[in-house]
This record gives structure tokens, C-alpha cells and sequence, in this order.
């Protein structure tokens, strides 16, 4: 299928049209907890960025909390469209640092077609060959490996007796009507999305069985029945709970590790390496059963994101709410 195009029309959306000139601070204030003031950061302004969907958000405001406490002057630039525009953000300067997955690194940055299964031998490979390529250095790398899925309807899942995605194409092989997905274009278009998932389990989705929709709008339609059979998800994402969805099983590992860790550039890094003393023992606090239930106070619940994010920062202790 010739979907490659998708991609490269992506990489091509100009920074200044992902809404980067509209940055804003913070809508609160946080006192410091076990993240001190940092005379390093004081003052310094920090610009952080995030794709568009809610996990990233999510992270993004931990960060600029997180930060905020050790004193950096915050810029909100969250909520960038597609992973190839926020990465070419961080290399043009436009923002300092954001939260990025090992996976979609190594597939997509650095070219790989081959992932590799652990987690921390995937960490290691990206790390090293971004530094050494593009000058982007990660700091240690979360618990919290967000991973590519397919989902289905609890109901849909139980009537066929799916568990797996070999299941699923066992199914479509059978019963090629049953074959409808709902899928937004960046993961269509990517070796470690569609694409690599078709190559491993032998079968082609047809461009027919296939209707676009933004990351955000696929539960929800999945969750009807009505309109897709199938649809993609994020491993982590809380949608998945309050929707009460069934993910299939990769038994066939075609996705990736997704490790999140932060991204900066190396010269950035080097002038404030106090950023990696303040984020990592953030980081390391995190897994996936922290970012579902905070997932799901942002989307079942409607809460504030940043709201979300300084509230857990202040439940662990790495910062205070004067309020409080």
C-alpha cells in the first residue's frame, strides 16, 4: 500500500504552523517540595512542547511543573500536531524539551526497520544514535512504555473469542466484512504502526476497510460498535478503562518498546544539566499504572490536565500547593 506519502507530507507542516507562537504559562503557582529551588534555573525560560494527545499533555505538565518548583520560567507550547512536527520543533530550537518514545525514535528518527524487544537495550541503541546524529540527548528513561494496540468492543471481542491480533486476522481472513478500522493517518503511514504490523502477521488491511480519524475521536467511535470494528489505541491510555475496550495482544510483537523519556538538545542540556536532576527522579516515579488513572481523571473525568499533573507531583511530594 502505498501510504508512505502520508508521512512525508506530515514532516513537511512548517513549525510556525503548529500554533508554536502561542505559548503561555503556567495558570498556577507550586512551591517546592523534594525538588528545591535551583539557582541554575532560576529565571531561565524554558520552552516545553508535546504531541497531541492526552498522555503527552499529561507529561508535558508534569515537566513544566516539575520545573516550575526548581524555578525555571515556564512556556506551555503542548499539544503539537504529529510526531515529525513537535521533533522538528525540538531540533529547530522552537521548544527545549519534550517526552518521546523509544520506539517511535528508532523506527522513525533514526530509520531502523527492526525493533528491538528489551527495553533497555532499545533505550541504550536510541540514545546513543540520536546524540551522535542529531545532537538530541534523553535523559534515563520511564517505566511508562506506551504501546501502539488494536482494540475492539468488549461485546465484538467475546462474540468472535478474540484475545490476539492473530485472532483478529484469523477472523478477517474467514469473514473479510468484518474487516473495518478506525485509525489516524500518522500510525497508517508508519513502519512501527500499519505498516510493520501488516509485514509481521501476513495481512494487508485494504485502504477501503480503512476511515481516518484524530487519535482522540477513535475510542469514542470505536466504543459505539458502529462504525469500526477495530480501532488503534495507546496501551495507556485510560480511555481504554472508562470505555471498557478490549485490547488485543500483540502475540506477534510487531510494536515496539515505547518507552517515554525526555528529549533535549545536547547544547541545551550542557548549559542546564540541572533539568536532568529535577526530571529523572520524576520520570522514574512513573509507570503504567500511574499515567491510566490519571489518564482517566483528564478523560473521564474532564479535569484539567495541568490540574492532573500538580496534583500527583504534590501526592509524591516532589512539589507543594500554596493553596494548601
Amino acid at each position: 500500500m502505498k501510504r508512505l506519502a502520508a508521512l512525508a507530507a506530515a514532516c513537511a507542516v512548517l513549525v510556525g504552523g503548529c500554533g508554536l507562537e502561542a505559548g503561555y504559562k503556567l495558570p498556577f503557582e507550586v512551591s517546592p517540595g523534594s525538588i528545591q529551588p535551583e539557582p541554575s534555573l532560576a529565571g531561565v525560560s524554558i520552552r516545553v512542547g508535546s504531541k497531541n494527545f492526552t498522555e503527552q499533555i499529561l507529561l508535558s505538565y508534569i515537566a513544566e511543573v516539575a520545573l516550575s518548583a526548581a524555578g525555571a520560567d515556564i512556556e506551555d507550547l503542548t499539544n503539537i500536531q504529529g510526531s515529525p512536527a513537535v521533533r522538528q520543533a525540538l531540533e529547530a530550537g522552537d521548544i527545549d524539551l519534550y517526552w518521546e518514545y523509544t520506539g517511535t525514535s528508532w523506527i522513525n528518527f533514526q530509520q531502523e526497520t527492526v525493533p528491538i524487544p528489551d527495553e533497555q537495550q532499545q533505550y541504550d541503541a536510541v540514545k546513543k544514535a540520536d546524540l551522535e546524529r542529531f545532537g538530541i540527548a534523553w535523559l534515563e528513561y520511564s517505566p511508562v512504555n506506551d504501546k501502539y494496540a488494536l482494540a475492539t468492543t468488549r461485546e465484538f471481542a467475546d462474540e468472535h473469542g478474540l484475545k490476539t491480533m492473530s485472532d483478529m486476522v484469523a477472523l478477517l481472513e474467514k469473514d473479510p466484512s468484518l474487516g473495518s478500522f478506525c485509525m489516524e493517518s500518522e500510525f497508517i503511514s508508519r513502519q512501527d504502526g500499519l505498516l510493520g504490523a501488516e509485514q509481521k502477521y501476513g495481512y494487508d488491511v485494504p485502504d477501503g476497510d480503512i476511515k481516518t480519524f484524530g487519535v482522540g475521536a477513535i475510542y469514542a467511535t470505536l466504543a459505539t460498535g458502529r462504525t469500526c470494528n477495530f480501532g488503534e489505541v495507546f496501551t495507556t491510555d485510560g480511555r481504554i478503562l472508562t470505555l471498557d475496550l478490549a485490547v488485543l495482544e500483540d502475540d506477534k510483537k510487531s510494536f515496539p518498546q515505547y518507552n517515554a523519556a525526555v528529549t533535549v538538545r545536547k547544547e541545551y542540556l550542557d548549559r542546564y544539566p540541572a533539568i536532568a536532576e529535577v526530571m529523572e527522579p520524576v520520570s522514574a516515579k512513573l509507570n503504567n499504572e500511574v499515567i491510566l488513572e490519571l489518564s482517566v481523571k483528564i478523560d473521564g473525568e474532564g479535569q484539567d490536565p495541568a490540574v492532573v499533573a500538580r496534583d500527583w507531583l504534590v501526592k509524591e511530594g516532589f512539589v507543594t500547593n500554596p493553596a494548601d
